[in-house]
C-alpha cells in the first residue's frame, strides 16, 4: 500500500481517502491496516482527518447502495446470519444504539452501513452517527501508527493492550449486548409507538 500511495506523487492523499472508502465497501484490507497506515503517513491530526473522509465516504456508498437496489443487493455483501443479528434495526429509528454499535470494538461496522440502508435512517442521520460513531476508533488507530513512524514503541504497546482489553471485553459479552441492544430497541419503538397514540387521541 505504501508502495501504491507513493507511485500517486501529490495525490497520494487522495488515493489513501479512496482507500479507506473502498475497504468499508467492498475491498478486503481490514481497516485497522488502513487507519495505522494514515497515522504512519500523515501524522495524527491530518491522518484522522484523512480517514474519516474516506471512511464517511465509503459509509455513505455502501448505504446508498442498500437504499438504491435493496434486500437482493445486501444479501450478496452481507451474510445472512449477520443480517439476522440486526435484523431490528431494519423496522424503526434508534439512533443512540445505532451510535453505540459503531462505538463499540467487535461489532461489523462495515456490514453494519448496507443493513442501516435498508432501515429508517435518513441519510443525514446515519453521516452523523457513523462518523461520530467511528472517530474513537480512527484516533486510537492513527495514534498507532504515528507511534510506530517515530518509532515509539513503548507508547505502541501500552495503545495496542489498552485496545485489546476493550476488544476482549466488548467480545466476551458481545451476545449479551446484543441481547440487550435489541430488547432497549423494541422497548424505545413501543414507547414512541404508545405516545403517538396518546396524541392521536388528545
Amino acid at each position: 500500500m505504501l508502495g501504491f500511495l507513493d507511485s500517486l506523487g501529490p495525490a497520494a492523499f487522495i488515493g489513501f481517502i479512496l482507500l479507506q472508502a473502498a475497504q468499508v465497501v467492498a475491498a478486503p484490507i481490514p481497516g485497522e491496516v488502513t487507519g495505522l497506515l494514515g497515522g504512519f503517513l500523515y501524522g495524527p491530526f491530518l491522518g484522522v482527518i484523512l480517514s474519516t473522509t474516506g471512511l464517511t465516504i465509503g459509509s455513505y456508498i455502501a448505504f446508498a447502495l442498500a437504499r438504491t437496489f435493496g434486500r437482493p443487493f445486501v444479501d450478496r455483501f452481507v451474510d445472512k446470519a449477520i443480517m439476522n443479528r440486526f435484523d431490528y434495526l431494519l423496522h424503526h429509528k434508534g439512533a443512540f444504539l445505532v451510535f453505540l454499535l459503531f462505538l463499540i470494538p467487535g461489532f461489523p461496522k462495515d456490514y453494519l452501513c448496507y443493513i442501516l440502508g435498508l432501515g429508517h435512517l435518513s441519510t443525514m442521520e446515519f453521516l452523523v452517527i457513523g462518523g461520530s460513531g467511528r472517530l474513537l476508533g480512527t484516533i486510537l488507530l492513527t495514534l498507532g501508527g504515528d507511534y510506530i513512524r517515530r518509532h515509539q514503541y513503548g507508547r505502541f504497546s501500552i495503545l495496542v493492550g489498552i485496545a485489546l482489553v476493550v476488544v476482549f471485553i466488548a467480545m466476551a459479552y458481545r451476545d449479551k449486548l446484543e441481547r440487550l441492544f435489541r430488547m432497549w430497541h423494541i422497548m424505545d419503538y413501543k414507547r414512541k409507538k404508545v405516545k403517538r397514540s396518546d396524541k392521536k387521541i388528545s
